[in-house]
Protein backbone atom coordinates (compact mmCIF):
# COMPACT_ATOMS: atom_id res chain seq x y z
CA UNK A 1 0.00 0.00 0.00
CA UNK A 2 1.12 3.56 -0.72
CA UNK A 3 -0.89 6.50 0.60
CA UNK A 4 -3.89 5.91 2.85
CA UNK A 5 -6.68 3.94 1.25
CA UNK A 6 -9.60 6.27 0.52
CA UNK A 7 -13.28 5.44 0.38
CA UNK A 8 -13.53 6.06 -3.41
CA UNK A 9 -10.77 3.46 -3.90
CA UNK A 10 -12.98 0.65 -2.60
CA UNK A 11 -14.96 0.17 -5.79
CA UNK A 12 -11.70 -0.10 -7.74
CA UNK A 13 -10.96 -3.33 -5.87
CA UNK A 14 -14.23 -4.78 -7.07
CA UNK A 15 -13.73 -3.60 -10.64
CA UNK A 16 -10.25 -5.15 -10.72
CA UNK A 17 -11.46 -8.36 -9.10
CA UNK A 18 -8.96 -7.87 -6.28
CA UNK A 19 -9.99 -9.22 -2.88
CA UNK A 20 -10.00 -6.87 0.12
CA UNK A 21 -8.38 -7.96 3.40
CA UNK A 22 -10.04 -6.62 6.53
CA UNK A 23 -9.58 -7.40 10.24
CA UNK A 24 -10.96 -6.03 13.47
CA UNK A 25 -8.56 -3.93 15.52
CA UNK A 26 -8.90 -2.18 18.87
CA UNK A 27 -5.56 -0.58 19.79
CA UNK A 28 -2.44 1.14 18.44
CA UNK A 29 -0.03 -1.79 18.80
CA UNK A 30 -2.15 -4.20 16.79
CA UNK A 31 -3.00 -1.44 14.29
CA UNK A 32 0.69 -1.07 13.44
CA UNK A 33 1.17 -4.83 13.11
CA UNK A 34 -1.90 -5.29 10.92
CA UNK A 35 -1.06 -2.39 8.67
CA UNK A 36 2.53 -3.60 8.25
CA UNK A 37 1.20 -7.05 7.30
CA UNK A 38 -0.90 -5.55 4.49
CA UNK A 39 -4.40 -5.40 5.97
CA UNK A 40 -6.27 -2.77 3.98
CA UNK A 41 -9.24 -2.10 6.25
CA UNK A 42 -9.15 -2.00 10.04
CA UNK A 43 -12.59 -2.36 11.59
CA UNK A 44 -12.91 -1.07 15.13
CA UNK A 45 -15.79 -3.38 15.84
CA UNK A 46 -18.19 -3.40 18.74
CA UNK A 47 -16.98 -7.00 19.02
CA UNK A 48 -14.58 -5.40 21.49
CA UNK A 49 -17.41 -5.80 23.98
CA UNK A 50 -16.84 -9.55 23.85
CA UNK A 51 -13.10 -9.95 23.20
CA UNK A 52 -11.83 -6.93 25.17
CA UNK A 53 -14.47 -6.21 27.81
CA UNK A 54 -15.64 -9.76 28.47
CA UNK A 55 -19.36 -9.26 27.83
CA UNK A 56 -21.46 -12.07 26.40
CA UNK A 57 -22.75 -9.83 23.58
CA UNK A 58 -21.94 -6.54 21.87
CA UNK A 59 -25.02 -4.83 23.31
CA UNK A 60 -23.34 -3.25 26.40
CA UNK A 61 -20.73 -1.40 24.31
CA UNK A 62 -21.07 2.39 24.64
CA UNK A 63 -20.34 5.09 22.11
CA UNK A 64 -17.59 6.37 24.42
CA UNK A 65 -15.92 2.94 24.22
CA UNK A 66 -15.99 3.05 20.44
CA UNK A 67 -14.57 6.57 20.29
CA UNK A 68 -11.81 5.60 22.74
CA UNK A 69 -10.63 2.56 20.77
CA UNK A 70 -11.10 4.16 17.34
CA UNK A 71 -8.89 7.08 18.37
CA UNK A 72 -5.91 4.85 19.10
CA UNK A 73 -6.29 2.77 15.95
CA UNK A 74 -6.59 5.81 13.70
CA UNK A 75 -3.68 7.53 15.42
CA UNK A 76 -1.37 4.55 14.81
CA UNK A 77 -2.17 4.05 11.11
CA UNK A 78 -0.97 5.76 7.96
CA UNK A 79 -2.29 3.59 5.12
CA UNK A 80 -5.25 1.46 6.21
CA UNK A 81 -8.85 2.65 6.03
CA UNK A 82 -10.32 2.80 9.55
CA UNK A 83 -13.99 1.91 9.98
CA UNK A 84 -15.81 2.17 13.32
CA UNK A 85 -19.04 0.53 14.44
CA UNK A 86 -21.94 2.57 15.66
CA UNK A 87 -22.88 0.64 18.82
CA UNK A 88 -26.29 -0.53 19.96
CA UNK A 89 -29.08 2.10 20.04
CA UNK A 90 -26.86 5.00 18.95
CA UNK A 91 -28.49 5.38 15.53
CA UNK A 92 -32.19 4.90 16.22
CA UNK A 93 -33.08 8.01 14.21
CA UNK A 94 -31.40 10.48 11.86
CA UNK A 95 -30.49 13.04 14.53
CA UNK A 96 -29.03 10.56 16.98
CA UNK A 97 -27.12 8.79 14.21
CA UNK A 98 -25.59 12.07 13.03
CA UNK A 99 -24.46 12.98 16.55
CA UNK A 100 -23.02 9.50 17.16
CA UNK A 101 -21.27 9.23 13.80
CA UNK A 102 -19.83 12.73 14.13
CA UNK A 103 -18.16 11.73 17.40
CA UNK A 104 -16.58 8.66 15.81
CA UNK A 105 -15.29 10.74 12.89
CA UNK A 106 -14.24 13.91 14.75
CA UNK A 107 -13.01 12.54 18.08
CA UNK A 108 -12.20 9.00 16.97
CA UNK A 109 -10.68 9.66 13.57
CA UNK A 110 -12.77 7.07 11.71
CA UNK A 111 -12.94 7.44 7.93
CA UNK A 112 -16.16 5.44 7.73
CA UNK A 113 -18.82 4.19 10.12
CA UNK A 114 -20.66 0.86 10.07
CA UNK A 115 -24.22 0.18 11.13
CA UNK A 116 -26.42 -2.90 11.22
CA UNK A 117 -29.72 -3.40 9.45
CA UNK A 118 -31.49 -3.16 6.11
CA UNK A 119 -34.49 -1.24 4.86
CA UNK A 120 -35.20 0.20 8.29
CA UNK A 121 -31.85 2.04 8.19
CA UNK A 122 -32.27 3.68 4.77
CA UNK A 123 -33.19 7.13 6.10
CA UNK A 124 -30.32 7.06 8.60
CA UNK A 125 -27.85 6.10 5.86
CA UNK A 126 -29.14 8.88 3.63
CA UNK A 127 -28.78 11.43 6.44
CA UNK A 128 -25.20 10.40 7.19
CA UNK A 129 -24.19 10.38 3.53
CA UNK A 130 -25.76 13.83 3.06
CA UNK A 131 -23.41 15.13 5.77
CA UNK A 132 -20.38 13.60 4.07
CA UNK A 133 -20.01 10.60 6.39
CA UNK A 134 -19.20 7.38 4.49
CA UNK A 135 -21.26 4.38 5.57
CA UNK A 136 -20.68 0.63 5.60
CA UNK A 137 -23.83 -1.47 5.85
CA UNK A 138 -24.14 -4.81 7.66
CA UNK A 139 -26.64 -7.52 6.70
CA UNK A 140 -27.28 -11.13 7.66
CA UNK A 141 -26.55 -12.00 11.27
CA UNK A 142 -26.86 -8.78 13.27
CA UNK A 143 -25.11 -9.20 16.64
CA UNK A 144 -26.79 -6.12 18.12
CA UNK A 145 -30.14 -7.87 17.60
CA UNK A 146 -29.17 -11.03 19.46
CA UNK A 147 -31.89 -10.67 22.10
CA UNK A 148 -34.51 -10.68 19.34
CA UNK A 149 -32.82 -13.48 17.39
CA UNK A 150 -32.32 -15.61 20.49
CA UNK A 151 -29.12 -17.23 19.25
CA UNK A 152 -26.37 -16.71 16.70
CA UNK A 153 -27.49 -18.55 13.58
CA UNK A 154 -27.23 -18.38 9.81
CA UNK A 155 -29.61 -15.90 8.19
CA UNK A 156 -31.28 -16.13 4.77
CA UNK A 157 -31.63 -19.88 4.33
CA UNK A 158 -35.34 -19.67 3.53
CA UNK A 159 -36.25 -18.26 0.08
CA UNK A 160 -38.32 -15.43 1.54
CA UNK A 161 -35.53 -14.40 3.91
CA UNK A 162 -32.96 -14.59 1.12
CA UNK A 163 -35.06 -12.38 -1.14
CA UNK A 164 -35.47 -9.83 1.64
CA UNK A 165 -31.73 -9.69 2.25
CA UNK A 166 -31.05 -9.23 -1.46
CA UNK A 167 -33.60 -6.40 -1.57
CA UNK A 168 -32.10 -4.84 1.56
CA UNK A 169 -28.65 -4.87 -0.03
CA UNK A 170 -29.99 -3.01 -3.06
CA UNK A 171 -31.85 -0.50 -0.88
CA UNK A 172 -28.72 0.21 1.17
CA UNK A 173 -26.71 0.69 -2.01
CA UNK A 174 -29.30 3.13 -3.32
CA UNK A 175 -29.20 4.96 0.02
CA UNK A 176 -25.47 5.51 -0.42
CA UNK A 177 -23.45 2.86 1.43
CA UNK A 178 -19.93 2.39 0.06
CA UNK A 179 -19.32 -1.05 1.53
CA UNK A 180 -21.47 -3.94 2.72
CA UNK A 181 -20.62 -6.57 5.34
CA UNK A 182 -22.44 -9.90 4.95
CA UNK A 183 -22.33 -12.04 8.10
CA UNK A 184 -23.36 -15.68 8.38
CA UNK A 185 -25.41 -16.03 5.22
CA UNK A 186 -25.40 -18.96 2.77
CA UNK A 187 -22.58 -18.78 0.25
CA UNK A 188 -24.91 -18.77 -2.74
CA UNK A 189 -26.90 -15.84 -1.33
CA UNK A 190 -23.71 -13.88 -0.65
CA UNK A 191 -22.61 -14.57 -4.22
CA UNK A 192 -25.95 -13.30 -5.55
CA UNK A 193 -25.76 -10.12 -3.48
CA UNK A 194 -22.13 -9.55 -4.51
CA UNK A 195 -23.09 -9.86 -8.17
CA UNK A 196 -26.11 -7.57 -7.78
CA UNK A 197 -24.55 -4.55 -6.05
CA UNK A 198 -21.79 -2.28 -7.36
CA UNK A 199 -20.29 -1.68 -3.91
CA UNK A 200 -17.83 -4.24 -2.52
CA UNK A 201 -19.09 -6.90 -0.14
CA UNK A 202 -17.03 -8.04 2.84
CA UNK A 203 -17.88 -11.51 4.06
CA UNK A 204 -17.64 -13.16 7.44
CA UNK A 205 -19.11 -16.63 7.30
CA UNK A 206 -20.52 -15.75 3.87
CA UNK A 207 -18.42 -17.91 1.55
CA UNK A 208 -15.65 -17.18 -0.94
CA UNK A 209 -17.56 -15.09 -3.51
CA UNK A 210 -17.56 -11.85 -1.51
CA UNK A 211 -15.26 -9.05 -2.65
CA UNK A 212 -13.32 -9.21 0.61
CA UNK A 213 -13.17 -10.94 3.97
CA UNK A 214 -13.11 -9.89 7.62
CA UNK A 215 -12.40 -11.84 10.79
CA UNK A 216 -12.24 -10.87 14.42
CA UNK A 217 -8.50 -10.55 15.06
CA UNK A 218 -8.60 -12.69 18.18
CA UNK A 219 -10.33 -15.48 16.26
CA UNK A 220 -7.58 -15.42 13.64
CA UNK A 221 -4.99 -15.78 16.44
CA UNK A 222 -6.71 -18.81 17.95
CA UNK A 223 -7.81 -17.09 21.15
CA UNK A 224 -11.47 -18.05 20.88
CA UNK A 225 -12.37 -21.19 22.91
CA UNK A 226 -15.12 -22.39 20.56
CA UNK A 227 -14.55 -20.76 17.18
CA UNK A 228 -17.31 -20.55 14.60
CA UNK A 229 -17.24 -22.61 11.41
CA UNK A 230 -15.92 -19.70 9.38
CA UNK A 231 -12.87 -19.11 11.59
CA UNK A 232 -9.34 -20.29 10.82
CA UNK A 233 -6.41 -20.10 13.23
CA UNK A 234 -3.67 -18.51 11.12
CA UNK A 235 -1.15 -18.50 13.96
CA UNK A 236 -0.65 -22.26 13.72
CA UNK A 237 2.77 -22.91 12.18
CA UNK A 238 3.78 -19.25 12.30
CA UNK A 239 6.43 -17.74 14.58
CA UNK A 240 4.83 -14.30 15.00
CA UNK A 241 1.52 -12.48 14.96
CA UNK A 242 2.61 -10.42 11.95
CA UNK A 243 3.43 -13.61 10.02
CA UNK A 244 -0.01 -15.02 10.86
CA UNK A 245 -1.73 -11.84 9.71
CA UNK A 246 0.38 -11.70 6.54
CA UNK A 247 -0.67 -15.29 5.76
CA UNK A 248 -4.33 -14.30 6.26
CA UNK A 249 -3.91 -11.38 3.84
CA UNK A 250 -2.24 -13.63 1.27
CA UNK A 251 -4.90 -16.33 1.67
CA UNK A 252 -7.70 -13.79 1.13
CA UNK A 253 -5.96 -12.16 -1.84
CA UNK A 254 -5.20 -15.50 -3.50
CA UNK A 255 -8.65 -16.95 -2.89
CA UNK A 256 -7.39 -19.63 -0.50
CA UNK A 257 -9.57 -18.35 2.35
CA UNK A 258 -12.37 -18.91 2.93
CA UNK A 259 -12.98 -22.34 1.45
CA UNK A 260 -16.20 -24.34 1.32
CA UNK A 261 -15.42 -25.78 4.76
CA UNK A 262 -15.75 -22.26 6.19
CA UNK A 263 -19.05 -21.55 4.40
CA UNK A 264 -22.72 -22.17 5.07
CA UNK A 265 -25.13 -23.64 2.53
Amino acid sequence: MGERLAVPDLRQFKRRGEKIACLTCYDASFARVLEAAGVEILLVGDSLGVVIQGHATTVPVRLADMVYHTRWVSRATEKALVIADLPFATYTDRRRALISAARLVQAGGAQMIKLEGGRGRVEVVQALVAEGIPVCGHLGLLPQSIYRLGRYRVQGRQPQEAQKLLEDACLLEQAGVELLVLECVPADLAAAITAEVAVPTIGIGAGPACDGQVLVLYDLLGLTPKPARFVQDFLIGKNSIQAAVAEYVAAVKEGRFPTEQHAYF
